[in-house]
C-alpha cells in the first residue's frame, strides 16, 4: 500500500523537525502491532509494553537517520525485534527470580480467578478459545526467526522484501521461513480444524 508508506514517510519527515503530533500519529498506528510482535517474542505482556515504549523512544531519537525512501514499518519492526532479542539475551545472562519467590512476605497476591460453572460458555466459544490457545502455543514453539516472519507476514503493510529487511536475511530465506512456519502450524493445528487446512 504505497499511499500508507508515503504517509508514514511524510510523518517521519515532520518528526525529524521535532513535530510531536506526527510522532503521536505513528505511535497510534503502530503501537498495537509492535506490542503484539514483542509479546509473542518475549512471552510477557508487561515486558512487551516496556520494550515497545523503548522502541518508540528509539524511533524518536533516531529520526534523523531515517531515509524517507525506506519503508518506515520495516525500520520500526527492525528496531523492535533488536530490542526484544537484546532483552532475551539479557534474561539468559541474568535469569530473574520468579514473581512468587521475589514477593515480600505479607504482600497481597492477585485475586484468584474462578470459572463460572453456573453459566458455562457455549460450546463454540470454548472451541474457539481452545483453538486460539493452541495457535498461541504453536506460535511460541516455532524458532524465533520463523515466528517473527509469520507474525510480520500478518501485518498488511509489510511485503516479503520488508520482512527480509527486518530479519536481516535474503528474500528467498524469508520465503522459506514463512513456508516452513506455515507448514509446521498446519501440522500442529490439524486436529483442531474441521478441514485440516489453515492458512495463517
Amino acid at each position: 500500500m504505497p499511499e500508507e508508506r508515503e504517509t508514514d514517510a511524510a510523518l517521519m519527515i515532520r518528526v525529524k523537525q521535532g513535530d510531536t503530533v506526527a510522532f503521536a500519529e505513528l505511535v497510534d498506528k503502530y503501537k498495537q502491532p509492535v506490542i503484539s510482535l514483542l509479546g509473542r517474542l518475549l512471552k510477557d505482556s508487561t515486558e512487551a509494553e516496556d520494550i515497545a515504549q523503548n522502541t518508540f523512544v528509539q524511533v524518536f531519537k533516531s529520526a534523523g537517520r531515517y531515509h524517507p525512501e525506506a519503508s518506515f514499518a520495516s525500520w520500526l519492526f527492525t528496531i523492535a525485534r533488536r530490542l526484544g532479542l537484546n532483552e532475551l539475551r539479557r534474561r539468559s545472562r541474568h535469569p530473574a527470580d520468579s514473581i512468587e519467590s521475589s514477593r515480600k512476605e505479607g504482600e497481597d497476591l492477585p485475586p484468584r480467578e474462578f470459572v463460572d460453572t453456573a453459566n458455562p460458555e457455549p460450546p463454540q466459544n470454548l472451541l474457539r478459545h481452545e483453538l486460539e490457545q493452541k495457535i498461541e502455543e504453536s506460535l511460541a514453539e516455532l524458532p524465533e526467526n520463523q515466528r517473527t516472519a509469520i507474525l510480520l507476514c500478518r501485518q498488511d503493510e509489510l511485503t516479503y522484501e520488508e520482512i527480509a529487511e527486518v530479519l536481516e536475511c535474503s528474500l528467498s530465506a524469508t520465503k522459506s521461513l514463512i513456508f516452513r512456519a506455515r507448514e509446521t502450524l498446519k501440522q500442529r493445528l490439524k486436529p483442531y480444524l474441521k478441514s485440516g487446512d489453515w492458512n495463517p
